[in-house]
């Protein structure tokens, strides 16, 4: 075994890309809430929050295949307990989501309110449920709207050893795998809006489960270079790279220019030792990093029923609230999320992911009885 085939033991716990995943949030949750703030403009930066979500799919490439590649390239992956875990670790939330949105649906048409029919889309719920409604398999959006790209993370984890087979092929040439990657994120995104008509990185129910696939990959090829060595100066590229996104994102340029220094930010965050990474990796940051996901999932139903009341209270016209009813609705979504996280998310989780063993126990158990019978 070559010292590229072996492990390059890289630290299990990347506490800094853990951060990372809450500012990817709250730039979602940013592009989510601006409409309802009353000060009469958008600043591009917040206009271009959907791409928080392509941040989100490249660092699942990314994390996925610092925990599983090896096991992929060397075939010992098990895929039944990988799916599994996959499951453990989305499902329950996206179901408490769904079924909160319905319930604040069915109350608020009970009550006479007007609410967008999609919201509950009856016809939708079949998909929802097997999470294929970023698929093609449901022609609207319907409850919980974020829940899509969980349906196109789910599709990436079915197809994850398509992707390992790839990376694994390409593990002795990290730099052409990137740039394979990103040479065909560009063509992608470029064939898709010139034959669909709308940006890929704008797509949700609608194409959903393709918006995933070049980040994913771009992710899988990005720690094809962080596996051979970390990058030299990680907190210098992670500053250039995170200010250049921010400056492209300001001026309104080409998403196929911004996704892949999201890429680069990853990159280097990954290669920045957690004691080197200061509020990065402090528990504080972590812990908002765990939360991430949450604060993701509530998001759209925590603003809507936060915007209305907050309307309704200060009687502002239109949903447009004052700068400081605004914020104290977006304060509200962390907090919501924290309390799903240790509700639902976490205990579900655990429980989800303990259950094989379980099984396992009880049919040694059935078996250790029939043997003594």
């Amino acid at each position: 075994m070559t010292a590229l085939e072996a492990d390059t033991a890289p630290p299990a716990d990347l506490r800094p890309l853990t951060t990372l995943r809450f500012l990817a949030a709250m730039w979602v949750v940013l592009f989510a809430a601006w409409p309802n703030l009353d000060v009469g403009f958008t600043p591009n930066l917040a206009a271009k929050g959907y791409l928080g979500v392509e941040t989100f799919f490249v660092l699942s490439g990314f994390i996925l295949s610092h925990v599983y590649l090896e096991q992929a390239g060397g075939r010992r992956l098990n895929y039944g307990g990988f799916l599994w875990a996959r499951i453990a670790r989305v499902y329950p939330l996206h179901i408490a989501t769904l079924l909160g949105v319905m319930a604040l649906g069915l109350a608020a048409t009970a009550a006479g309110m007007a609410i967008d029919a999609n919201v509950l889309s009856w016809k939708s719920l079949p998909a929802q449920i097997f999470m294929v409604h970023a698929w093609g398999f449901a022609s609207e959006a319907g409850f919980n709207h974020p829940s899509w790209s969980i349906s196109a993370e789910w599709f990436a984890y079915l197809l994850f050893p398509v992707f390992a087979a790839m990376a694994w092929g390409m593990r002795r040439r990290p730099a052409a795998a990137v740039a394979g990657a990103v040479a065909f994120m560009i063509a992608l995104y470029l064939a898709f809006e010139a034959i669909v008509g709308f940006p890929l990185t704008l797509a949700t129910f609608a194409w959903g489960a393709l918006r995933i696939v070049p980040c994913f990959l771009l992710g899988c090829a990005l720690y094809l270079v962080h596996r051979r060595a970390p990058l030299p100066r990680p907190g210098l590229v992670a500053a250039l790279c995170g200010a250049a996104m921010i400056a492209l994102a300001s001026i309104n340029a080409w998403d196929g220019f911004i996704v892949p220094l999201a890429g680069g930010l990853i990159l280097a965050l990954g290669s920045l030792p957690n004691e080197r990474a200061g509020w990065l990796s402090s528990k504080a940051g972590v812990y908002l990093g765990e939360i991430s996901y949450s604060v993701y999932m509530v998001c759209v139903p925590v603003k809507l029923v936060g915007m209305t009341l907050a309307a309704r209270l200060t009687g502002a016209e239109d949903k447009l609230l004052h700068p400081l009813a605004w914020l104290a609705v977006v304060a509200c979504i962390p907090l919501t999320a924290a309390l799903t996280y240790h509700l639902i998310e976490r205990p579900a989780r655990k429980a989800l992911r303990s259950l094989p063993e379980y099984w396992r126990a009880r049919r040694g158990a059935t078996k250790a009885r029939t043997r003594l019978a």
